[in-house]
């Protein structure tokens, strides 16, 4: 017995010395292999195909994750492509020019669904109506003579919207509602052309019109076939003070020029007498509508004075800016927004109203004379 404890001791420091050994000689032996024999090409290793199939998918993957790590910066974020591409709007040089939409438009869409499936059928023209619960009477006429290819705004300057649900049509309509502002301080901040660049033609319209003898698309007819860029129904000439240019002429289609009073038009294609509408009924052309929009200032609200410069907008303005007549309108002169008014210096609120209209027509044309005498400077110097 102890013979035998003591063998199984003796060979126990062989076999650790043995073991040493042979991993030695496989490192040596593995060294010289790779030496004389550096590249080996798998596909000459007949492996199994399930083996193969595996090792592919394993290097297509690392492959596909080699190349995503190419996009990304070194904190992981996809690296943007280097652009600038200028004649995207300013700010947005860096976008690639393909993803831009520099221009929107006033189309109700769903919250669901496909979106190129939102909208059965665009309107063609915009209709604006700066509006007061107490005219609702006129407004609810007023639409009710535009079919489907007219899109309704109504800007809402006495606060009250959602009591116009009463009519069915104003589901569909634009709400836009900010309390004792004119058409104009609305018209500059909500009709930017770039808003309204999908119609071809916009309304920019009172709230006291009659319109009995009005029909919106027959009078878009005649102002295509005439070429009018600038235009407004014909004015009822019993009511209400207007201009001569603006009243209605029952022998015509459309009329682009008067006589007025002796005095007051001191070139026959200027206005009085021609390329001139009123404020009160106008209707833009896409492209007039650019130029006219740039014209109207921010702080001068009533828009007093614009209407003898629509003419810098449209060329010849003696040829397309003209009253239609056969679609004639009753201007009720209700004056509502002047009731807006608060009391001043012991002044009622209606006459510090038209005081400011009277001030902001002095202002409008002090400005237009300097801007133009500041250009005229500048083309002389250059």
């Amino acid at each position: 017995m102890k013979s035998n404890h003591r063998s199984s001791i003796v060979k126990k420091p062989n076999d650790s010395a043995r073991l040493i050994i042979s991993s030695i000689a496989g490192v040596m032996f593995g060294y010289l292999i790779g030496v004389h024999f550096p590249y080996v090409a798998l596909t000459k290793i007949n492996l199994p195909s399930s083996t193969h199939s595996s090792m592919a998918r394993e290097d297509q993957s690392k492959a596909n994750d080699h190349n995503a790590l190419d996009h990304l910066d070194p904190i992981n974020k996809p690296l943007k492509p280097q652009i600038y591409a200028p004649k995207n709007p300013r700010g947005a040089e860096s976008l690639p020019p393909g993803i831009v939409v520099p221009q929107t438009d006033l189309y109700l869409r769903r919250l669901w669904g496909d979106p190129g499936e939102d909208i059965k059928k665009k309107p063609k023209y915009l209709v604006t109506f700066t509006v007061g619960w107490d005219q609702r009477g006129n407004i609810d006429a007023s639409v009710k003579k535009f079919s489907d290819d007219f899109q309704i705004l109504l800007f809402h300057y006495d606060g009250v919207t959602t009591e116009w649900d009463q009519y069915e049509w104003s589901k569909d309509a634009i709400h836009v509602s900010v309390k004792g502002q004119t058409k104009w301080w609305y018209a500059k901040r909500f009709l930017h052309p770039d808003v309204v660049a999908a119609y071809d033609y916009i309304f920019i319209w009172d709230e006291d019109l009659g319109v009995e003898h009005f029909n919106g698309d027959k009078y878009m007819e005649l102002v295509k076939k005439h070429g009018l860029e600038i235009s407004q129904p014909g004015l009822e000439p019993n009511y209400g003070l207007t201009w001569q240019m603006t009243k209605r002429r029952g022998d015509k289609e459309v009329h682009k020029h008067t006589m007025e009073r002796p005095g007051w038009c001191i070139d026959p294609h200027l206005p009085p007498c021609a390329a001139f509408v009123e404020i009160m009924a106008p209707v833009f052309s896409q492209e007039a509508w650019w130029c006219v929009w740039s014209m109207i200032q921010n702080d001068l609200v009533h828009g007093w004075g614009l209407d003898f410069a629509l003419r810098r907008c449209v060329e010849p303005a003696h040829e397309k800016i003209g009253v239609v007549d056969s679609q004639w309108i009753v201007h009720q002169v209700i004056p509502t927004l002047v009731s807006q008014g608060q009391i001043e210096n012991g002044k009622y609120g209606w006459r510090m109203v038209k005081e400011r209209c009277k001030f902001e027509w002095v202002q409008f044309h002090n400005r237009l004379v300097k801007a133009d005498r500041a250009r005229l400077k500048e083309t002389r110097e250059s």
